[in-house]
């Protein structure tokens, strides 16, 4: 979808600022955050794509104010609503529990006994490799030309990459679809591969010399191309 998180390739937003030394989490919330992820993701709570798709849905003015971890529980938090985890009065009553006690324990606001828990399973978080036979349209060398479309939901190829031509560098095998797995349409595997673009046909003029950029594109991101778009 086109919206604020989408930023490759615009200006405006100053540098990126390196911390020194940072920690791996700068709070002990963050690591939770974390562990909330894994654990929604390994007991099919939701999948990587329905994850990414809850971020893109945040407010865009929070999304700017937001820090990592906390643009992570508030995708989090929307899924849980939506997949009926957690109902909106009760989240809203658990945060506002916190809020006064925020030395609680995680349980402390829970009335009653927890729910059965649901055994995780690892190749649910890690693995989306599908090999299905499907036979790869492009091979590396191949010219291609990225569609120019802009969809109202979940998408993998860039904004600032639509409309342009590249040549397939590698080809990955066969992946889950992330347009369609992160809508419930199921996976619908198609082939996935890296495509090199020169920096001058993605940033113009403003683009350095002699620099190339790689991005791993499903099949149907592409179109074919001419030999003189390689």
């Amino acid at each position: 979808m086109d919206g604020v998180h989408d930023l490759g390739g615009m200006q405006g937003f100053g540098p990126v600022e390196r911390e020194r030394d940072e920690p791996v989490f700068h709070a002990a919330w963050e690591a939770g955050v974390l562990a909330m992820q894994r654990a929604g993701r390994g007991r099919g709570c939701f999948n990587i794509d329905e994850f990414r798709h809850g971020i893109e849905r945040m407010n865009p003015g929070h999304y700017l104010r937001a820090t990592y971890y906390e643009k992570w529980l508030d995708g989090i938090a929307r899924l849980f609503v939506e997949k009926g985890v957690v109902s909106a009065d009760d989240l809203a009553a658990r945060t506002a529990f916190f809020g006064e006690h925020p030395e609680a324990p995680a349980t402390a606001a829970v009335r009653g006994p927890l729910p059965p828990r649901v055994p995780f399973n690892p190749a649910l978080v890690e693995n989306v490799v599908r090999e299905t036979g499907a036979r790869p349209r492009y091979a590396p060398g191949d010219p291609v030309v990225t569609r120019s479309f802009h969809p109202h939901g979940h998408t993998r190829l860039p904004r600032y990459a639509r409309g342009k031509r590249g040549v397939v560098f590698r080809y990955h095998g066969v992946h889950v679809f992330p347009d369609a797995n992160a809508h419930g349409q199921g996976e619908q595997p198609q082939p996935l591969y890296s495509v090199r673009f020169d920096a001058a046909e993605l940033w113009g003029e403003s683009a350095e010399a002699n620099q190339r950029v790689h991005i791993d594109l499903w099949e149907s991101y592409l179109l074919p191309g001419s030999r003189r778009d390689g």
